[in-house]
């Protein structure tokens, strides 16, 4: 299965370049595809809910480096933020729709662990954080609002709606933003210069945010 790295200089990311959403980090690169490794089956599960087919790996000789990129201070962060070169590519209306269906599982993935915490409380960390789990969705919300504007699609988060409606309609835009930038529908650079997100990256950073976060949600549980 071909992987690409991400390569910061105090956190690594390694993905998988066809499966969105499957990605995790580690300090240097042999940690980052352990990490990916382990949450293989976890990532796998994942995806047969939607229907899926996706087998993972059973150890790191399983996984082909085909790319390394240079990260940035995103990376340093704790957030991919570098596009691999094969994101640029076109996608085609049979790739967007399995690009599509990736985000909806994560997006299923996410709801179930938001449902499952519910009236429970999450667990901090070794030093007290955290965020609570209504924290947690609009950190979500705001990451998705945030990324629609990398993609190019205009969009304004609601005052006063619920987390379910706002996370809906969010989708949706989402949704639309994703088929209009496949199609050609929306310019490659901003009105300041700035240069747009590809559909495939697009898809690869939502897909990592929100399934990320249905993982933190579990795993504080």
């Amino acid at each position: 299965m071909d992987v690409y790295l991400e390569v910061g200089s105090k956190r690594t990311f390694a993905g998988a370049v066809e499966w969105a959403g499957w990605c995790r980090s580690g300090r240097d690169e042999a940690a980052a595809l352990q990490a990916l490794l382990g949450s293989g089956v976890r990532y796998q599960g994942v995806l047969q809910a939607v229907g899926l087919v996706f087998a993972a790996p059973a150890d790191v000789e399983s996984l082909t480096i085909v790319e390394r990129l240079i990260g940035n201070s995103t990376t340093d962060f704790g957030a991919p933020g570098v596009a691999p070169a094969g994101d640029a590519a076109p996608m085609d209306e049979a790739e967007l729709g399995k690009a599509q269906t990736m985000l909806e599982a994560c997006w299923r993935a996410f709801d179930s662990a938001v449902e499952l915490a519910r009236d429970r409380e999450l667990r901090k960390g070794p030093r007290g954080g955290g965020r609570e789990l209504e924290g947690i969705v609009r950190h979500v919300l705001g990451g998705d609002a945030g990324y629609l504007a990398g993609l190019g699609w205009k969009f304004k988060e609601a005052a006063g709606e619920t987390l379910d409606r706002e996370l809906q309609r969010t989708r949706q835009a989402i949704r639309q933003g994703l088929v209009a930038a496949v199609r050609g529908e929306l310019a490659e650079r901003g009105p300041r210069g700035g240069v747009r997100w590809p559909a495939r990256y697009y898809v690869r950073r939502a897909a990592w945010h929100v399934l990320d976060h249905a993982w933190e949600i579990e795993d504080r549980l």
